[in-house]
């Protein structure tokens, strides 16, 4: 990817009030952009429910929005090249609140994952462009402070998004959780015209690779609608679903024939010879992939299965910030002295801890234990990003950090949808198995049963009644038990990704400051 020499170079840094005005503008248009993949994860149950359609076909809400996002990050560098950062990162803004205004409007969930997909694509832009010109609104002294108080936001942004999602969804209705982004758009706008207008980059035309950026939507697209629509047809018992594959790989191959020859490639596809990179963005991506199916996971569970209302469960998923707060700002002034292979490792260790922890809940967990893993799950969280960021982004020279933040991301986004189909249909998979099993034990020969069976059907229930009370006991075992067995197997999953950090070996200096740029 082309790149242009940084622009904001020739703009001396904001003073005073502008600075601290340019600084909330640009952190409320990038929480606005983070709540929005998160606040939909507990209003799943309630959106699907609205619309009539299962909750697996509800993920779509959350996945459709990923994907858009993933295919639209790479794109920043081609797009700013051509229309300059300001007016980018404008549009972007204003797009988003009119897909925003769409999604709350929409009638029912093909339209809703449809203007999903179009709310994470103009998305794209926007995170990517907030660093730069935050970037550009300090002296390069304080670069390290301009960032900490980015990643605040990006770390308080999906604490705040269950909490509020539930809220709304309990108290107003799901459509308000797309309304909300409205006000904090327009201020954000508003503000960063203000004060930026005058500071646009450069422009040039630049030739858009077209061919490279339509096999990228044709094979990433085709993957995830394999991964969403797998469950519900059987797999590969379906036609649909082989096609989708076979889509999937070709489009990829020529994907990379094609990006690998192109003068202007829309993915720079070289940055692969590095290992720090490719270590360290293969390490992020699993690892956030990972992480994000048990994000949407944990709710699904509580509120199916566990009598939680949504903003009970969004009170679980919050204080996954609260130590993440505390210990950021630490590990971001720490980075440079501390080799960040060993944050990492840390990071993956507590990971696998608290996905340990939550593999030995029961039925019976109640609000504390169900909350304690979410807490220290924090300190994880913290150790995460910077560390993986800093050996993905080291010994780059300053003109090809845009493209390998933008391809690293777009490998980070991708995992995250990815994680959150494969989740949820391999969810649905051990609970059937587990089902079955639970089944083929009760019968009048099992004391337990039959004496439960007696209970109930003296308290005056119908045999029909009695057999249905015993099979919603039985599917509650059993997610339960296919939710530890998820829970477990991604703890194992976290140990087995420390090896391949240590793969890497971070450079002094080289991409250090601008790593934390390329943060989240």
């Amino acid at each position: 990817m082309a790149t242009a020499a940084p622009a904001y170079i020739a703009h001396a840094p904001l003073e005073g009030s502008a600075r601290v005005w340019g600084t909330i503008a640009l952190s409320a248009a990038t929480f606005m952009n983070v709540l929005d993949s998160s606040i939909a994860n507990v209003s799943l149950p309630a959106i699907s429910g609205d619309l009539g359609v299962s909750t697996t076909q509800g993920t779509w809400v959350i996945t459709s929005f990923a994907v858009a996002n993933a295919i639209a990050v790479p794109l920043t560098g081609f797009m700013t090249q051509r229309f300059g950062q300001v007016r980018l990162f404008m549009a972007s803004v204003i797009l988003f609140m009119v897909a925003s205004l769409l999604c709350g409007l929409a009638p029912n969930m093909t339209t809703l994952i449809l203007f999903r997909a179009l709310q994470g694509f103009v998305a794209g832009p926007m995170i990517p462009l907030s660093q730069t010109l935050l970037l550009s609104s300090y002296p390069k002294a304080k670069a390290g402070l301009a960032m900490a108080m980015w990643s605040m936001t990006t770390l308080v942004a999906p604490v705040m998004g269950p909490l509020l999602g539930g809220w709304i969804t309990d108290n107003i209705s799901w459509p308000w959780i797309f309304y909300i982004n409205i006000p904090v758009g327009i201020v954000a706008a508003s503000i960063t015209w203000a004060l930026y207008r005058k500071r646009e980059s450069t422009t040039h035309k630049v030739p858009i690779d077209a061919i490279g950026l339509a096999l990228l939507v044709l094979w990433v697209g085709s993957m995830q609608l394999m991964l969403d629509k797998g469950k519900e047809l059987d797999w590969f018992h379906s036609p649909q679903i082989v096609t989708m594959a076979v889509v999937a790989v070709v489009g990829f191959a020529f994907f990379l024939i094609w990006e690998l020859t192109d003068k202007h490639p829309v993915v720079d596809l070289s940055l692969f010879k590095r290992r720090n990179f490719w270590s360290g963005a293969v390490a992020t991506a699993v690892a956030y992939g990972l992480f994000f199916g048990n994000v949407v996971l944990l709710p699904l569970w509580l509120q199916q299965w566990m009598g939680y209302t949504a903003t009970q469960a969004g009170m679980i998923m919050a204080p996954v910030g609260l130590l993440a707060i505390f210990f950021s700002p630490i590990v971001g002034l720490t980075v440079a002295k501390i080799d960040p292979r060993r944050y990492a490792t840390f990071s993956f260790l507590v990971f696998a801890l608290v996905l340990w922890m939550r593999s030995n809940f029961n039925t019976q967990a109640d609000f504390v234990t169900i909350i304690i893993p979410t807490v220290i799950q924090g300190i994880a969280m913290a150790f995460f990003f910077i560390p993986l960021v800093t050996i993905t982004l080291s010994g780059l020279t300053p003109d090809r950090i845009p493209a390998a933040s933008g391809l690293s991301n777009f490998l980070r986004i991708t995992a995250g949808a990815m994680g959150t189909s494969l989740t949820t249909t391999l969810w649905d998979n051990r609970a059937t198995l587990h089902h079955a099993q639970l089944a083929e034990s009760i019968n009048q020969g099992n004391n337990t049963a039959a004496s439960a069976m007696s209970g109930l059907a003296s308290s005056g229930f119908s045999t029909d009644q009695v057999m249905g009370q015993i099979n919603r006991i039985v599917d509650q075992q059993a997610y339960m038990l296919a939710t530890n067995d998820i829970f477990y197997a991604s703890a194992i999953l976290f140990l087995l990704l420390i090896p391949l950090v240590w793969l890497a070996k971070p450079q002094k200096g080289g991409a250090g400051g601008d790593a934390a740029a390329g943060a989240h």
